[in-house]
């Protein structure tokens, strides 16, 4: 079955993370300690950060260590994880190649990569024990959104999941799906991962195909499919709908819900860390702060007080001691709650304005509309481009600029332009103009990270 799985582990994890759950905040307070400790203790078998934390004491726990970045970690790479195994050529080698995605790297660790949002792409390796937590994470604090069909049905043995994504490369629920279907017997049967880069029609008739029951996906492509359905073409009685990696609005949500007829339950998670808020019955989102801490701040770095949004936030992941992640900068901009969720959670409720990038609407050659989602747009560009600091901007109705930061050659911009060229032709839109530009500022969102997919200029 390959490292990346150890039952013994899986089942202490998951027994923690009941226990914690109905627990008291002494309790996630004593574990916060505790694996912080392990944490600190664990990453003085990394080079880079024995030099970081040298001269620092466990018992100041975060306090008085700097920040660290993702350009500064890849850097590094070699000298950021604790054991030898992982080194950036045969990591990087093994990520390049989808045959392996959901395969274990050197027999026992899992890779998944980043996006490019903040103009950096990233990779992430876990072992078995970093695993095991984000699975009992995954299984056990996503919200009954319906309470007897999974009192009946608690592993979803009698489902058919369609997972709507990005399927060809190692990113994280990508991954997760191809594990599975390598771990347990028969989850190929019922989970079907369907590549948003195809054509609208083609997905849909895909997804009429298969009939799921539950639909996994972002909630860009969660919206443009309940417009499908509200039309008529996308013709699927589902049970649920489980979204993230996106900001979801409460007006989406209540146009993805009333175009299904079933509810929603939307989840908060990265690269860094795959599980790290999801919902509770009440609605608010838990963070999963018995594994994993978050430190919102404002632009020079010092705390907001909970109730304040900061203009970004400091992620420590207390489950990876093989390629440790201690104060990592997040665009994200995330907001402590001061006061308890009614649910009873001793989890702290947040809430987060993430990537918000549009969905383009363009026109084309016999003058029908084409929907286009802003995460296919951007995989095409960093997997096919491989361009990661740009920004796409639609300036017309067949018309788009993709602007490019001063790190990209004549080279890099011309192989970008044909990349995107060629997926939009696939997409019945080989008439739309693509002009590029080079440019040294961008759009940004409410969440501070820079808007890769803009319609705004869109005439």
């Amino acid at each position: 079955m390959g490292g990346d799985l150890d039952p013994w582990r899986t089942t202490a994890a998951a027994l923690d993370v009941l226990a914690v759950s109905h627990g008291t905040p002494a309790l996630l307070l004593q574990r916060q300690r505790e694996r912080l400790a392990a944490l600190l203790r664990a990453a003085q078998a990394a080079p880079f950060w024995r030099e970081r934390l040298r001269g620092h004491r466990l018992d100041d726990g975060l306090a008085g260590l700097r920040p660290v970045s993702k350009a500064e970690l890849m850097e590094q790479f070699d000298r950021w994880a604790g054991d030898a195994a992982i080194r950036r050529d045969p990591v990087q080698a093994f990520a390049a190649d989808p045959a392996h995605i959901g395969q274990p790297f050197a027999g026992r660790f899992i890779v998944w990569e980043s996006s490019g949002s903040s103009g950096e792409p990233g990779l992430f390796v876990q072992d078995g024990a970093a695993m095991a937590v984000y699975d009992a994470l995954e299984g056990l604090r996503r919200p009954p959104l319906q309470p007897l069909r999974r009192w009946l049905d608690p592993c979803c043995l009698a489902e058919r999941i369609a997972f709507v994504g990005a399927t060809s490369g190692h990113f994280a629920s990508t991954v997760t799906l191809r594990r599975l279907e390598r771990l347990q017997p028969g989850f190929a049967q019922r989970a079907c991962a369907h590549d948003f880069l195809q054509p609208l029609p083609a997905l849909v008739a895909a997804l009429n195909a298969q009939s799921p029951t539950v639909l996994a996906t972002y909630p860009s492509a969660a919206l443009l499919l309940a417009g499908e359905a509200r039309a008529g073409r996308l013709r699927v009685t589902l049970a649920e709908v489980w979204t993230g990696g996106e900001t979801l609005g409460p007006a989406a949500r209540a146009e993805i819900e009333a175009a299904f007829g079933c509810p929603l339950a939307n989840s908060y998670g990265a690269s860094e860390f795959l599980a790290l808020a999801s919902e509770c019955a009440h609605g608010a989102l838990h963070l999963n702060a018995d594994w994993v801490l978050l430190e919102p701040v404002d632009a020079a770095g010092r705390p907001v007080p909970p109730g304040t949004c900061g203009e970004k936030v400091w992620l420590t992941n207390l489950a990876n001691h093989v390629q440790p992640l201690i104060r990592y900068e997040l665009g994200d901009r995330v907001t402590l709650q001061a006061e308890p969720c009614a649910c009873g959670s001793p989890l702290p409720v947040i809430s987060v304005q993430g990537r918000s990038d549009d969905v383009l609407e363009l026109r084309g050659a016999r003058g029908e509309r084409v929907r286009l989602l802003p995460l296919a747009l951007t995989t095409i560009l960093e997997e096919h481009g491989r361009v990661f600091d740009f920004q796409l901007v639609q300036t017309g109705a067949a018309a788009l600029r993709l602007d490019l930061g001063a790190v990209h050659d004549a080279v890099a911009t011309a192989r970008a332009r044909e990349a995107l060229r060629a997926w939009l032709a696939a997409q019945g839109l080989a008439a739309v103009r693509v002009s590029t530009r080079r440019v040294e500022t961008w759009h940004s969102g409410r969440s501070g990270k820079r808007r890769r997919v803009v319609a705004a200029e869109a005439r």
